[in-house]
């Protein structure tokens, strides 16, 4: 059980990670070598898996929540002038999940950075 909450401690990171790797693959198809900035997006998550540091989990913690925060302000004010048939098409609901999933990561981050294990 301990190497189960062990690696659970690294899903927050590894959906950054993930999240930026298909940011950066969709950039890359659309505006090819000026894309590859958003890889330097990966390199504080991966330092985070390999040399744990409390003070960086801390920082990336509160940024990502101040930048989710302002990703659900931005989802619930363009969800209350959307047309209908944008709801249809499901756009909404993905976004959504996104926003939620941002959120939720990056309380996570926060939450290990108070805890010592990693």
């Amino acid at each position: 059980m301990k190497s189960i909450n062990k690696l659970a401690n690294w899903i927050p990171y590894l959906y950054f990670i993930s999240i930026s790797i298909y940011w950066f693959t969709d950039l890359n198809r659309s505006e090819g070598i000026s894309a590859y900035p958003v890889l330097l997006l990966t390199i504080p998550f991966l330092w985070q898996m390999i040399r744990p540091n409390r003070k960086l989990n801390f920082y990336l913690g509160i940024s990502f929540i101040c930048l989710s925060s302002y990703l659900i302000l931005g989802y619930l004010s363009d969800l209350w002038n959307i047309p209908p048939m944008v709801l249809a098409k499901g756009i909404i609901i993905y976004s959504g999940l996104f926003v939620l999933m941002n959120f939720i990561m990056s309380a996570w981050i926060i939450r290990n950075s108070y805890k010592h294990n990693f």
